[in-house]
């Protein structure tokens, strides 16, 4: 399956449950991950890639400088997997809301 198509079902999958989903580009930055979920005052990332394909070396470095921050990014190579992201960030979310 594309890039593309994956990112195109999770992102449905997402905005079913009530998840904001926006386009992440950066113009200051290059290398950012495709897309910003948004779930309850908290954020998260995800980098879609073409199934079995890996983020860039450049993609790597912008990650784990947002991880540095303790931002939630995550790479994802097909439908299942994005959806299992959505499900436990919106579980983990609810439960630090408790």
């Amino acid at each position: 399956m594309l890039e593309k198509q994956i990112e195109a079902k999770v992102c449905d999958y997402a905005k079913k449950f009530g998840v904001g989903v926006y386009k992440f580009t950066s113009p200051a930055r290059a290398a950012v991950p495709d897309r910003m979920f948004m779930y309850k005052g908290r954020v998260f990332f995800i980098e879609f890639k073409r199934e079995g394909q890996k983020p860039t070396p450049a993609q790597e470095r912008e990650h784990n400088r947002m991880r540095q921050h303790q931002i939630n990014v995550f790479v994802v190579d097909n439908v299942e997997q994005g959806e299992i992201v959505i499900a436990t960030m919106m579980r983990m979310i609810e439960h630090t809301l408790c």
